[in-house]
């Protein structure tokens, strides 16, 4: 199970909301906390989710998630309602960057995602989603075209029944009409600066493919770079173990001991062994990602023209 998956399964199936996108960020200026000691820095993870409620009528919300050293569990921080998201800025408007800033009416954070391709994902997921909760806010509270229709419909009512003498009721609906007109603010929809116009375009789909290519190409690079960093570390260390077991135990001949280390060398030998498919594996994987996404990348530019 994948971080994603548990921060919705822990966190928020519980509070009847469903996540929809979530980054794991640092901050790129990293704030003093007082109770830690001077030079000390926290042991953690930080999560930025954007979750929808399951309610009607839904609500979006953005949760700051983080998860402590030595501990598999998540724990929820802050949270802030999508009408307290003032401005996402993209940093860079011409090339991808993992930077991205938060601006909310209490709050203002500098974040640093993983990726850019993380970024990008957790930015078109956040602007799609924002854009869909504003159009059904402004269709709740009442359009003006909704309430053109209503007063379009209470002059077709005076006409088809003149001889009822409503005038008096219908003049003063026309008037709540052009009040209701008058009085209605629109709602301050949050603000997207900086931001690729890819991330917000037509061809927005086909990018979020290329951008879950690319992140899946990273994390199995990262994947074999830290095999391949941890592979000698615990070779020795598996070495150093069974020699030093073996002397606490008991008197160690020259036969037993060859037999040991006949034993460590085939144990790792069956284990390099096994690396080498897993690189193999992970090379092909990455080989058919790439082709998959020069593929898609090829698709966006034919239909974006």
């Amino acid at each position: 199970m994948n971080s994603q998956s548990a921060i919705n399964k822990e966190i928020f199936i519980p509070r009847d909301e469903r996540l929809l996108v979530s980054v794991e960020v640092w901050r790129r200026k990293r704030k003093k906390m007082s109770f830690l000691p001077p030079g000390a820095k926290g042991d953690y993870a930080t999560f930025i989710c954007v979750s929808v409620s399951n309610t009607i009528p839904h609500q979006l919300f953005i949760t700051k998630v983080k998860q402590f050293g030595g501990s598999s569990s998540f724990v929820r921080r802050s949270q802030w309602t999508v009408e307290q998201l003032r401005q996402v800025n993209g940093i860079n408007a011409s090339k991808d960057s993992p930077e991205f800033d938060l601006v909310f009416d209490n709050a203002f954070d500098q974040w640093v995602a993983r990726s850019s391709a993380e970024k990008c994902i957790f930015i078109q997921i956040l602007y799609h989603a924002c854009q869909t909760y504003w159009e059904g806010k402004a269709g709740n509270l009442g359009k003006p075209a909704k309430l053109m229709k209503v007063g379009q419909q209470g002059r077709a009512t005076q006409y088809a029944h003149p001889e009822v003498g409503a005038g008096p009721s219908n003049s003063s609906a026309s008037r709540t009409t052009k009040a209701r007109r008058k009085s209605y603010v629109p709602p301050r929809e949050t603000e997207f600066i900086n931001c690729q116009s890819k991330l917000t375009g037509d061809a927005c789909t086909m990018n979020l493919v290329i951008y879950r290519c690319k992140v899946f190409l990273n994390r199995m690079k990262n994947m074999i770079v830290a095999n391949q960093n941890r592979s000698p570390g615990q070779v020795k260390a598996t070495v150093k173990g069974t020699l030093k077991s073996g002397q606490t135990r008991q008197r160690v001949t020259g036969g037993t001991l060859g037999n040991v280390a006949k034993r460590v060398n085939v144990t790792l030998g069956q284990r390099g062994d096994r690396l080498t498919q897993a690189e193999d594996k992970t090379v092909e994987l990455m080989h058919k990602a790439q082709q998959f996404a020069d593929t898609a990348h090829k698709l966006a530019l034919k239909y974006s023209k």
